[in-house]
């Protein structure tokens, strides 16, 4: 997305047209959220308030697996002078993560929790 992501733009151009569908397709779904500005403004709060959601521990990035595919990512970046060029690259790089990869993250999910509320919300192995 370029420009600032708001509370507003959270909900209109995330939640409503992706979010949404996906977790109404799953009537038993989840909704993980943290506690990113846009995430927690009264607008996506009250988008949210239809469906289950998990908060984000405060001191717990670890758990979200997609910090994981970011890092995967970071690795393989190559230097970039030019905002069109880290687009592209980013773009390649994502065309291109191993599908495997991103499963096993996903499955990993229910360890994640609970490696998380034995840690008391803080870090863990992952």
């Amino acid at each position: 997305m370029r420009g600032t992501l708001t509370g507003q733009r959270y909900v209109d151009d995330i939640l409503r047209p992706h979010v949404r569908p996906f977790l109404n397709g799953l009537p038993r779904a989840i909704f993980p959220r943290d506690i990113a500005r846009p995430h927690i403004a009264r607008v996506a709060q009250d988008f949210l308030r239809h469906f289950q959601t998990l908060p984000w521990p405060a001191r717990s990035p670890d758990l979200s697996p997609v910090e994981h595919v970011w890092d995967q990512l970071k690795r393989q970046m190559p230097s970039c002078h030019f905002v069109h060029d880290l687009e592209w690259s980013v773009q390649d790089l994502w065309a291109y993560l191993p599908e495997d990869n991103i499963r096993c993250l996903i499955n990993s999910m229910p360890d994640r929790v609970v490696a998380c509320i034995t840690a008391g919300g803080g870090p863990t192995r992952y």
